[in-house]
């Protein structure tokens, strides 16, 4: 069976392999061996400049070109060479090292530097840097772009509708009421605070041999300083220096990464049920697509499908998503193989987010407040009111006024003229009770249309 969308395993490669392209480049075998490649050129330059590293002399500045092109040119054609390589050694890393000696064995400079490829290191001196560098890029290139998108819609709608009243719900019941506005920027000041707390969030890695002491290193060049030159590597690449490892990174950055995505999809799930709901209920219309299909036999529907494909994806991408947090940063002494196959799948724990924020994008731009249902079940829920009213009594010292409103109001259906006629029973001044009397549930609200303009 040939291999295509509607043989792929995965709907990361099959029905959502467009909403995904974007990760490709950076999350897919292509972008592993990439980035592989480019610690490999990395190291070698920098053992070439090292003046305590005697070994090797420093390349010309033809050369140093010569070996960025190669970078620069690396596409998946180059990268399935190296998949042919791996094919015959049937080891990852190794295939990357042997594609390098034939990409120098015809240049007279770079032939002499054949034997200082992958020099001292451990296939996972250049994963743990691959891997992390794959995170970090991926995450500013492609995932926060996207859900900044989706902060900015979300924050201009709680700006549009920061005025309009809406009935609040607490535990599914009436509850004092709210603006649409306010609501929607909620998520807008959750989201914000940990988007900021994922970017914070600084990607590690080591280059320092077998078991993380420099051994091999010590012994061929015991004049250098090896942790510096592992540093400045490290550095120049853009991650963090991990000091204290044992063969492998322990992925305690990863499981960071992770949580902190997982969190910000948890608030993405809360943020596409309320909407659902909200659609539901009839505040919200989405927008008619003419050539849409909402049910196979109901023809008048227009189902909230982003939502729900958003909410869905959402939680698969968390499920990955704890999975490698709690499982990478744990390895049997120093060094097992169970991280190897896990890492293969961080793709999948962003795939399956981005195409949510994707859904997210595309349901949020369809909504269109309906004012008329807001204001009817505003106008039908004059108890809500009965929270102010206690509030006011007791600050005229009026004894059990929770208690009074309780015996009132609590399970019954109140309309507007039975809380005057309330109202007007209480002893307290003449202009204090118009004042209560000119309260209304859709003005009942607070500081809500404040809070949504300043967010």
């Amino acid at each position: 069976m040939e291999n295509g969308k509607l043989t792929a395993l995965s709907p990361l490669d099959g029905r959502y392999s467009d909403k995904t392209s974007e990760l490709k480049s950076y999350m897919s075998e292509y972008g592993l061996i990439r980035y592989r490649l480019l610690v490999e050129v990395e190291w070698l330059k920098l053992l070439s400049r090292e003046d305590s590293f005697t070994l090797i002399t420093e390349f010309s500045a033809e050369t140093y070109t010569k070996l960025d092109a190669i970078l620069e040119n690396f596409n998946v054609d180059e990268a399935q060479k190296v998949k042919n390589i791996e094919a015959v050694t049937n080891h990852d890393v190794k295939a990357v090292e042997y594609y390098l000696n034939e990409k120098f064995s015809s240049d007279p400079e770079l032939k002499g530097a054949i034997p200082f490829i992958h020099f001292a290191c451990t296939s996972e001196d250049i994963n743990n840097l691959a891997y992390s560098l794959m995170l970090d890029e991926a995450r500013s290139q492609v995932m926060v772009p996207k859900l900044i998108e989706v902060i900015k819609i979300l924050r201009d709608q709680s700006h549009q509708l920061s005025a309009q009243p809406m009935l609040s719900r607490t535990h599914g019941q009436t509850a004092s009421p709210t603006t649409m506005g306010k609501e929607l920027s909620n998520f807008v000041a959750r989201l914000e605070k940990h988007l900021s707390k994922w970017l914070h969030v600084e990607l590690k890695g080591k280059i320092n041999g077998a078991v993380g002491n420099y051994n091999a290193h010590l012994v061929a060049a015991p004049e250098v300083n090896w942790q510096e030159v592992a540093k400045q590597l490290v550095a120049k690449i853009g991650l963090g220096f991990n000091a204290y490892t044992t063969q492998i990174e322990p992925h305690d950055c990863i499981a960071e990464y992770c949580y902190a995505l997982c969190q910000i999809n948890t608030i993405l799930l809360d943020l596409s049920r309320d909407v659902w709901s909200y659609v539901s209920v009839g505040y919200f219309n989405q927008k008619k697509i003419d050539n849409e299909v909402g049910s196979s036999t109901m023809p008048h529907k227009i189902n909230p499908i982003d939502f729900e494909n958003a909410e869905g994806n959402l939680g698969v991408s968390c499920a990955l998503l704890q999975h490698f947090a709690q499982k990478l940063p744990v390895s049997r002494l120093q060094r097992d193989l169970t991280d190897s196959t896990v890492l293969r799948n961080m793709g999948s724990g962003l795939g399956y987010c981005l195409i949510a924020l994707q859904s997210l994008i595309k349901g949020l731009n369809k909504l269109e407040i309906n004012a008329s249902n807001l204001e009817r079940d505003l106008e039908n829920a004059w108890e809500v009111l009965a929270e102010p009213i206690q509030t006011a009594m007791r600050g005229f010292g009026i004894e059990n006024a929770y208690e009074q409103l309780k015996e009132f109001s609590r399970g019954q259906k109140i309309d507007k003229q039975m809380l005057h006629e309330f109202i007007g029973t209480l002893p307290i001044p003449i202009e204090k009770k118009e004042k209560l009397k000119s309260l209304k549930p859709s003005t009942y609200l607070g500081l809500a249309e404040f809070l949504a303009k300043k967010v």
